[in-house]
């Protein structure tokens, strides 16, 4: 079987298969039918190209069956089971167990057509995330840690790599959300110190009062409080990497010390003249230009020269708008792994809208996004509506708003079945479809379901 996306259609009714058969490929989709679950299941393999359509009454191995065998092959090979009327509650069941989606007999080929196109839209995000881990793995195993194939995540990949084998001590600076953690670990995890610890240090988090104590350690007595001896993060990463997060929020008395250390890869304790080797790596991060915090006297103009050994900017999100849909199908199924539950499907239209969004909160954000549009909380409000000139919200908008944000919620999470979504919500589907068209809510990622 070759690489190309395939539809395997499977029914017992020749006649059927064939008008299915049809349909499909008139729309340019590659199609094998076959008449029983078994011949279609040998046609599977783990990782294909593939979606299944299947009728549910079927002698021998029927539809559920079928699903279940599928399952057992690769649990992300999209299943639409095609049932009659009275099977309606039955398929519903399905899909809350892993089916795909459900169509209804006798089968409407626009909704045929554009369900399996949704189908294979999901099917190529899953296989485009496995072969991403899989180079991860095999070929590239920062790309495993730093998702997306865009020009400006392959040089950062390139860089990460060259210096993770060097001893020089690193500055990674980016904006808030674009993984300066991320890469940090993986200069330690891929470079010579992968052995010792890697100790992380938010400069940002610790009061100013005790991050001396927290970095250099102290001995039993050196103040109040101090009742017997402590390693600091500086020590205790010793053979290892010591990662200084948000390094310009570090007070001046502390970065006082901490040229020293990097100078004399020495540490005294708080409360000792002891000097103590410390042999570490040195990666801080910035959100800052620092040297223009030295020049206004906000930081150690020397330190900067310290740290700056090697720079390494982390490209925001907007840089890499073609990483959007990889990044958000990565952080979907993660999030779905986590909550064991099956991953919804994303539209094409979707991924668009995603990509054309400014992310001010970079990969951090759109993580976010993908935990919220697992469980159904993903917003698109209206924005056009939040506000009138110079006046508060009316009563009757403000309810209109909270009315669209219902309705779009409970599609999502009935993945747009229009059925689903009008009994969820108590009313008709006439109802359903005049208040959609009031919002001005479109059928395009809706099915009649």
């Amino acid at each position: 079987m070759s690489a190309q996306p395939k539809v395997i259609l499977v029914d017992d009714d020749q006649e059927v298969l064939d008008a299915y058969r049809l349909t499909l490929e008139l729309d340019g989709f590659d199609v094998i039918a076959v008449g029983s679950a078994k011949a279609g299941l040998d046609i599977l393999s783990p990782g294909l190209p593939v979606a299944v359509v299947s009728d549910v009454r079927m002698p021998g191995l029927d539809g559920f069956g079928l699903l279940d065998a599928v399952r057992s092959v690769d649990p992300e090979i999209p299943v639409v089971l095609v049932t009659g009327h009275g099977d309606v509650p039955m398929a519903i069941k399905a899909v809350r167990a892993g089916a795909w989606d459900f169509i209804e007999k006798p089968a409407d080929p626009v909704r045929l057509v554009e369900t399996v196109r949704r189908a294979f839209a999901h099917r190529s995000l899953i296989l485009e995330n496995r072969t991403l881990r899989a180079k991860a793995g095999d070929q590239d195993p920062m790309a495993g840690r730093l998702v997306g194939s865009s020009a400006a995540i392959e040089r950062l990949r390139r860089t990460l790599r060259t210096l993770a084998e060097a001893e020089a001590d690193v500055l990674l600076l980016g904006e808030t959300g674009t993984g300066k953690e991320v890469a940090a670990r993986a200069l330690h995890d891929f470079g010579t110190r992968r052995k010792g610890r890697f100790v992380a240090v938010n400069c940002g988090a610790m009061p100013e009062t005790m991050i001396e104590s927290e970095l250099f350690g102290h001995e039993q007595g050196a103040f109040t409080g101090a009742r017997e001896r402590r390693i600091g993060k500086i020590e205790h990463a010793s053979g290892g990497t010591l990662f200084l997060d948000e390094i310009e929020s570090m007070p001046m008395t502390a970065q006082v010390r901490l040229l020293r250390v990097l100078q004399e890869r020495t540490i005294e304790r708080l409360g000792s003249n002891k000097e103590i080797p410390v042999d570490i790596r040195v990666v801080a991060a910035t959100k800052a230009n620092l040297a223009e915090l030295a020049g206004k006297g906000a930081f150690r103009e020397d330190l900067v020269y310290r740290l700056n050994v090697v720079t390494v900017r982390l490209p925001p999100l907007r840089e890499r708008r073609d990483d959007v849909p990889v990044l958000f199908g990565h952080f979907l199924n993660l999030a779905a792994a986590r909550q064991a539950r099956a991953a919804p499907s994303l539209e094409p239209s979707f991924l668009e809208r995603l990509q054309q969004q400014e992310w001010p909160g970079n990969v951090r954000e759109l993580r976010n996004a993908a935990e919220r549009y697992l469980l159904g909380l993903d917003e698109d409000e209206p924005q056009a509506e939040a506000s009138l000139p110079g006046d508060a919200l009316t009563l009757e908008q403000q309810m209109d708003i909270a009315e669209r944000r219902v309705i779009e919620e409970t599609l999502a999470r009935f993945g747009g079945r229009i059925g689903a979504t009008a009994e969820a919500l108590g009313i008709t589907r006439k109802t359903l479809y005049l208040k959609m068209k009031k919002h001005n809510l479109g059928r395009t990622e809706v099915i009649e379901a």
